[in-house]
């Protein structure tokens, strides 16, 4: 009597089951000793470094220590900060202007973006600023009215000391062309398919950048924008050329030639900007992070919770 074909062929799960199955692979990282002696050289240099310079009496850390927190320094820090921002706002939107005059189908339009890019790209910043420390003996007056005819209103430029205000306007005009190069990039990384979709459903030209292009052109022009902005503070030292002597590098030189000690007081001053620039890089990571949402391909943990409790339900039907 011939065997059944239950009883021949033994069932594939008990086979599978009696079948030993391949040995765990013991992965073993590759070593790298030079790494770790590069590392403790490193490590021995930044050591000897920082004990001759806790040790060298040219630093004076006595008087980097009473001047840190000293009122006038306190002061300086907020006019640096004031110039950061209004010169930062001032080329942010003058920026976005420009980059959309570039992206005009206008030549007039296209021809005076450039030409302005390319003579505030194209002169050092300081140059720019000692022009406009110099803008009172270039204009000495400003009169806007009808040729022969009334006047509307009169500035004496001489007898006004807009020091700050030539600082913000200096550092502004050239920051424009840089950020106008930025946002023309962000908004040629949008997909056009975007802007021909907008059209389509009844958007004017004005809602498809506010509702379609910015939003998804953000993730391009955050990251510079926020280096341009750290750059920005860094720049507020240049406005010693108008002049202008309030912010940070003046207060310190201004000091330093009294005690007679500038070492220690450039290190006043470079400790702020480092603190400063800090707290920006920390705010721009977050705002990076804010505007990244659904370029990575990477869920977040409640992304995957909510497929979790998805492919649940569908389970239990």
């Amino acid at each position: 009597m011939s065997p059944t074909p239950s009883e021949s062929a033994p069932d594939s799960a008990e086979f599978e089951a009696a079948e030993p199955g391949p040995a765990p692979i013991k992965a073993v990282p590759l070593r790298h000793p030079g790494q770790w002696i590069a590392a403790v050289i490193i490590l021995i240099l930044a050591g000897l470094f920082i004990y001759g310079a806790a040790t060298n009496d040219a630093y004076r850390w006595s008087t980097y220590a009473d001047y840190l927190f000293d009122t006038r320094i306190i002061e300086a820090a907020g006019w640096t900060l004031a110039l950061t921002v209004l010169a930062m706002i001032l080329g942010v939107v003058l920026g976005v202007i420009f980059a959309v005059m570039r992206l005009s189908s206008n030549p007039v339009l296209r021809s005076v973006a450039w030409l302005y890019l390319w003579v505030f790209r194209g002169t050092p910043v300081y140059v720019q600023l000692v022009l406009w420390g110099l803008f009172g003996s270039i204009y000495k007056q400003i009169d806007l009215g009808i040729p022969f005819g009334p006047q509307f209103f009169h500035i004496d430029v001489q007898a006004i000391n807009a020091a700050f205000l030539f600082a913000v306007i200096g550092l502004g005009l050239n920051e424009a062309a840089y950020m106008a190069e930025i946002v023309r990039a962000g908004i040629a990384s949008v997909n056009e398919g975007q802007m021909e979709a907008s059209v389509a459903l009844g958007m004017t030209w004005t809602q498809t950048m506010r509702r379609v292009v910015l939003p998804q052109a953000m993730r391009v022009i955050i990251p510079p924008t926020g280096n341009e902005l750290i750059s920005m503070l860094k720049t507020t030292s240049l406005v010693t050329a108008i002049p202008f002597s309030l912010e940070l590098y003046g207060r310190q030189r201004d000091i330093s030639s009294l005690n007679f000690q500038p070492i220690p007081m450039l290190l006043v001053a470079s400790t702020w900007y480092l603190a400063v620039t800090s707290i920006l890089m920390i705010g721009q990571h977050y705002l990076e992070k804010h505007y990244s949402k659904g370029a990575s391909r990477m869920l977040s943990d409640d992304q995957l919770a909510e497929l979790a409790r998805a492919e649940a339900t569908e389970g239990g039907r």
